[in-house]
């Protein structure tokens, strides 16, 4: 019998064989169990048994996070992550059973990708999220800050002064991770003259209403420039999702083995993956509290070897403070 537990223990398959065998598993778990996700199969006159791959797996429309609570079966949650979002916008929540899951599973992600956090400095420059609650970006943020066991890593609201020069103090010999949302992060690069050359400076997205819309070429062009960068790391994650991709350069991102990424037709989500700019669909095995296949309204288009590209916001959709930018 399917469990939590049994999909936990598997959550990090090794290849694309077993994921896909262990996705189509928590499909037939969620089309059962998740209560809103089997109102909209049958909605959709979707037979789960009749589905035999991925590509034939409905996606559940993001927006549903703002209307209706996404569970599979019954649990008590321990916290509950809320999307940032301008004021009148209706935001998205996502329960969740354990914290602690949701940290060590971050942490896992990121240390897969760029190494042990103990060996770096962790910056976080997140100003809009710190004044609210219920940021799973905050949350994720503050773990990493603990797990690099440094007395300079921490969090920094609107000092800039004070992050500059802690910054510029740090060449001890262990890693500088600069995690800022992207108006923070212009305004940093636009009102000091610093040479971060010595960092690994990672936009997470975001204007929040502060600056103008640009898209991520832009964004990066001016970060570069201004701080001294070869290049500008990102991260790719979301209220919905409880893992996150991440890129090196150039806006191409990695996903990780708990996460896989479909590009499907912008007004037919059933038609089969798509090699050109599309809706960037997601299946994430970490979300098997809730939904794991998740219809974003993200644009994006795939690259080689399974990573992916992310374009852009769909028009009329809402602009999530995590997510970048307009294309």
């Amino acid at each position: 019998m399917e469990t939590f537990e049994s999909f936990k223990r598997e959550l990090y398959p090794q290849n694309d064989e077993a994921f896909a065998e262990i996705a189509l598993r928590l499909f037939r778990f969620q089309a059962v169990h998740c209560a809103v996700y089997r109102e909209y199969l049958q909605f959709r006159e979707v037979n789960p048994e009749s589905v035999t791959s991925l590509e034939e797996i409905p996606f559940l429309p993001i927006q549903l996070f703002k209307t209706h609570s996404i569970r599979t079966g019954e649990w008590k949650e321990e916290q509950v992550f809320r999307s940032s979002g301008t004021t009148g916008q209706s935001l998205s929540s996502h329960a969740i059973p354990s914290l602690a899951f949701y940290e060590k599973h971050s942490q896992r992600i990121f240390e897969d990708a760029f190494g042990s956090l103990n060996g770096f400095h962790v910056i976080c420059l997140l100003p809009s999220y710190l004044e609210r609650t219920g940021s799973s970006l905050v949350a994720m943020a503050a773990h990493f800050i603990r797990e690099s066991g440094s007395d300079s890593s921490g969090f920094f609201l609107n000092d800039l002064d004070c992050l500059s020069r802690t910054i510029e103090s740090l060449h001890d010999g262990r890693k500088v991770l600069l995690l800022g949302v992207s108006f923070a992060l212009l305004d940093l690069a636009e009102r000091y003259d610093l040479d971060l050359s010595h960092c690994m400076v990672m936009e997470t997205g975001g204007m929040k209403g502060r600056r103008r819309e640009i898209i991520r070429e832009e964004l990066h062009q001016v970060l570069c420039e201004n701080l001294h960068l070869r290049t500008v790391f990102s991260e790719y994650g979301m209220t919905e999702l409880l893992s996150q991709a991440y890129s090196s350069g150039e806006g191409i991102f990695t996903c990780p083995s708990s996460l896989r990424v479909q590009i499907r037709e912008i007004n037919d989500p059933d038609t089969p993956e798509i090699r050109g700019t599309g809706r960037i669909n997601i299946i994430d095995l970490a979300n098997f509290h809730s939904c794991a296949f998740i219809e974003t309204q993200d644009l994006g288009r795939m690259a080689q070897g399974g990573h992916f590209e992310v374009i852009g916001r769909m028009d009329n959709s809402d602009i999530r403070g995590c997510n970048l930018l307009v294309g």
